[in-house]
């Protein structure tokens, strides 16, 4: 018993079938890359704003010491004066290289001995604290 040509039944996919699966696919990965990518970017916001409120307060307890804020301290490295260590190591930004022309980092601007202001550049430009500050198109500030 042999079926004719016409009673063969082929189950396969055809070739629109398949791409238009592949197109699908495509869109979705395009869409879940472009959200992660804005993910990773609130997350290093996040970051920058917890760095900057832990070195506020480092900077308020050399304050409490000394009745002087610092004139400069260096990013990267240990924040003390003498004995007293105020941060183990004063951190940078989060997309921080050294090999960059200028290296993209925080900023602290000495004002007198009683202000101070710290500023990082924020990549969300739609988050709340955004704004034109310095070289940041989208920054945030912490004074005392």
């Amino acid at each position: 018993m042999s079926k004719t040509v016409q009673e063969k039944v082929v189950k396969a996919f055809t070739l629109i079938e398949l791409l238009v699966v592949i197109s699908i696919i495509g869109i979705l990965a395009t869409l879940v890359t472009a959200n992660l990518n804005a993910a990773r970017n609130r997350s290093r916001d996040a970051v920058r704003k917890g760095d900057l409120k832990n070195i506020q307060t480092a900077l308020r307890m050399y304050y409490n010491d000394k009745q002087s804020y610092p004139a400069t301290f260096t990013f990267g490295e240990t924040f003390s004066s003498g004995a007293t260590v105020y941060m183990n190591t004063v951190p940078h930004d989060p997309l921080y290289k050294a090999s960059d022309e200028p290296p993209t980092d925080y900023d602290y601007t000495y004002v007198d001995s009683d202000n101070f202001i710290l500023t990082a550049c924020l990549e969300n430009k739609s988050d709340t604290n955004c704004q034109t500050v310095g070289g940041c198109e989208c920054g945030y500030q912490v004074k005392p």
